[in-house]
């Protein structure tokens, strides 16, 4: 807008022109916000409040009469408050680069100062106290011409190769360089000692390595001697469950075949052993029936004799086949069949002792005296 000014933030704006301000000034001051400046009537100009900077390099002379070179760097800046504004632009608004020119020439005088008052000693020890003993003594002119300080920091002193210094550290320098000595011989007594005994464990670390390969080697010749012996005696050993295996097997066959050939040798031989002791009973008891009924010369009677001992013959068969392993196949079937063959073989019997009796031999046979026949003998 056409007349309306605003200083920037790190700037104060003075105008002037117009009635004269509150208190004297000669110029209004604006900060931080803007106003209307009226042209032709009024002028605004500008005064920095940003930091600046002033750097002092002087020569001083100690207490004790030796002279150094003192070099400073001071942090300052115009003040906030509108007093120091008017203060800072009263003097400096037309060449503001004489702020710096002139703080550092304060500086350079309060320095000279306070130095002349210290031994070279208490300077280079004590920094700090001289920059506040300089800072204190010119706070009250910063700020009669509108100016703070913010900082003030000593860079460097030096006695100007007069050696006052360097002598003055030598005890300390001899001190520190003895203690470095000290320090370096232990240190050079510690890495010996260390290297010592890094030899002396690299030492026992070989022999134990030494051992251990040793016993590795002692382990792995054991090992492989036991794996030699294994071998034969492992083999032996399956040697020796294979022939238990083939005599187990042996042992098996031979009962197998017992069982084979009593099933099939010993069995049969005791049944036909049964048998014919049947068919030699039944015609010992044929013979017997023949010498009977030729002793009562009554074949009535004689047919009656064999027709009421079948049943006795039957059952005689039948016991001696009771005795005898006979396996019947064919369950009840089977059962029957032996039963019919049974009653057939005493049917049998009969037809022969009939036969027998109608035969020449019957006739002798009835010519045999029964009162010497008991019943226990036959005849051939």
């Amino acid at each position: 807008m056409f007349g309306y000014r605003v200083p920037a933030p790190d700037e104060a704006m003075l105008i002037s022109g117009g009635r004269s301000r509150r208190g004297g000034a000669p110029f209004k001051v604006v900060v931080g916000h803007g106003t209307f400046v009226t042209p032709l009537f009024r002028k605004a100009r500008y005064l920095t409040l940003s930091m600046c900077e002033s750097e002092v390099s002087e020569t001083c002379v100690t207490k004790q009469g030796i002279s150094l070179n003192v070099r400073a760097v001071i942090a300052f800046k115009v003040g906030n408050d509108d007093e120091s504004i008017i203060n800072a632009g009263q003097r400096f608004l037309s060449d503001q680069d004489q702020m710096s020119t002139l703080t550092g020439r304060i500086f350079a005088g309060h320095l000279r100062s306070i130095i002349g008052s210290m031994t070279v000693e208490e300077i280079v020890t004590e920094r700090q106290k001289l920059a506040t003993e300089v800072l204190d003594g010119s706070k009250a002119e910063m700020a009669k011409i509108g100016l703070t300080v913010d900082s003030l920091q000593i860079q460097s002193i030096d006695d100007m190769n007069s050696g006052y210094i360097d002598a003055m550290a030598a005890p300390h320098n001899a001190a520190i360089q003895r203690q470095a000595q000290i320090a370096q011989a232990q240190a050079n007594q510690a890495a010996a000692e260390a290297q010592q005994e890094s030899q002396r464990k690299q030492a026992e670390y070989q022999r134990q390595t030494m051992v251990v390969q040793a016993q590795y080697k002692a382990e792995v010749d054991k090992a492989q001697a036991e794996a030699a012996q294994a071998g034969p005696l492992a083999q032996a050993q399956a040697q020796m469950s294979v022939l238990q295996a083939q005599t187990e097997l042996a042992h098996r066959q031979a009962e197998l075949r017992q069982r084979q050939l009593v099933a099939e040798v010993i069995k049969p031989a005791e049944a036909e052993a049964e048998k014919v002791k049947v068919l030699a009973e039944a015609d010992a008891a044929r013979i017997r029936l023949q010498a009977a009924a030729a002793a009562s010369n009554n074949r009535v009677a004689l047919d009656r004799m064999l027709i009421d001992q079948l049943p006795m013959i039957v059952k005689e068969a039948a016991a001696g086949l009771a005795g005898a392993n006979v396996s019947v196949l064919n369950g009840a079937d089977g059962l029957s069949e032996i039963a019919a063959g049974l009653v057939s073989q005493g049917l049998t019997i009969l037809d022969s002792v009939k036969k027998g009796l109608s035969s020449p031999a019957g006739d002798e046979v009835s010519r045999f005296d029964p009162d010497q026949n008991d019943g226990s003998q036959t005849g051939s």
